[in-house]
């Protein structure tokens, strides 16, 4: 892996309209590249928008979505990484050769190669399908880069087999934080007029966002995905009002020790810039873990448990229920 210089950038997305998230992205791209940024990561579905498609029509969702291959935004994402010779990935609705819908991710590269992560765990509509495979590939910046979407990276196998598959950087697009969940030390809804008063009294949105609705949720976990497994991370959230949630922002960047390079809690559109050394993956605690592992041991971990169920079934699931 080459040194590289790494964005994580997060805006406030509006519902549907992707011609004002798009060119959203395209001005945060033209920041990062005055920064020098080698590779850029914008959150989940941020060109679609996110919340909203949970309250979507078939027919309506299909509206949104467009194929990766000719598609509109990725043409659009291929000229901006040529443009900024900057790989650049963000997320959106892809509508498959079969017809079936995707919660997708798009990396597009300045050699105009581009990879695709469809969702392992999608669970925000039902017209939307999950994808089956791990998206592990190389940039030309000389690195090889994994993506898990969200949901994804909660599952610790997820980041482990990006591991295993010969990832140094993951890529973790959300669309997370003030989310309101079945558990109750997760998360919890934050009130949007504190986003609304965010000019007048940014300390107390602030205050939400680095608290356990936002920040301190997510250093319980995120950090051990990449020291774990021996990873930088970058993880770009959205940020604002979506819909009837408010998202947390906390974009970061970490080391493979689970370090913070960089990170933000402004209750704003921000790009996080860190440079990755790569002389500290080699000799890493979870580089050094992976090679102790005992792979004839594991057998229970790919076998059905009888515990399994759709991943709508638990996100959605009442306390009662559980």
């Amino acid at each position: 892996m080459n040194p590289l210089t790494v964005a994580a950038i997060q805006f406030t997305h509006r519902p549907g309209d992707k011609a004002f998230n798009l060119q959203r992205v395209q001005q945060l791209v033209g920041q990062a590249a005055q920064r020098d940024v080698d590779l850029a990561v914008f959150p989940e579905m941020c060109l679609t928008g996110y919340w909203h498609v949970r309250n979507l029509c078939e027919q309506q969702v299909r509206e949104l979505a467009e194929p990766i291959q000719g598609g509109a935004m990725t043409a659009a994402l291929l000229d901006l990484a040529k443009q900024h010779q900057m790989t650049i990935g963000a997320g959106l609705i892809e509508l498959a050769d079969d017809g079936q819908l995707y919660n997708s991710y798009v990396v597009a590269m300045p050699d105009g190669q581009f990879a695709v992560h469809r969702k392992l765990h999608c669970f925000i509509s039902p017209h939307l399908a999950s994808g089956n495979q791990y998206t592990v590939f190389d940039i030309p910046q000389g690195a090889r880069v994994g993506v898990l979407i969200c949901y994804d990276n909660n599952i610790g196998e997820n980041a482990r087999m990006n591991a295993l598959m010969g990832a140094e950087i993951l890529l973790a697009p959300h669309q997370t934080g003030g989310c309101d969940s079945p558990s109750p030390g997760c998360m919890g809804k934050i009130d949007p007029e504190l986003w609304h008063r965010r000019q007048e009294d940014p300390e107390t949105i602030e205050a939400e966002f680095r608290g356990p609705k936002g920040r301190e949720w997510l250093r319980r976990w995120l950090p051990a995905r990449a020291h774990d497994n021996g990873l930088f991370l970058i993880f770009s959230n959205g940020v604002g009002v979506d819909d009837d949630e408010v998202r947390t922002g906390n974009s970061m960047i970490l080391d493979p020790y689970g370090e913070t390079l960089a990170e933000t809690w402004k209750a704003d559109d921000q790009i996080v810039v860190a440079t990755l050394d790569p002389s500290i993956q080699a000799s890493s605690t979870g580089r050094r873990w992976l090679q102790s592992r005992r792979p004839d041991l594991y057998g229970l971990i790919a076998t059905p448990s009888g515990l399994e169920k759709d991943t709508r079934v638990v996100r959605f699931a009442k306390l009662d229920d559980a």
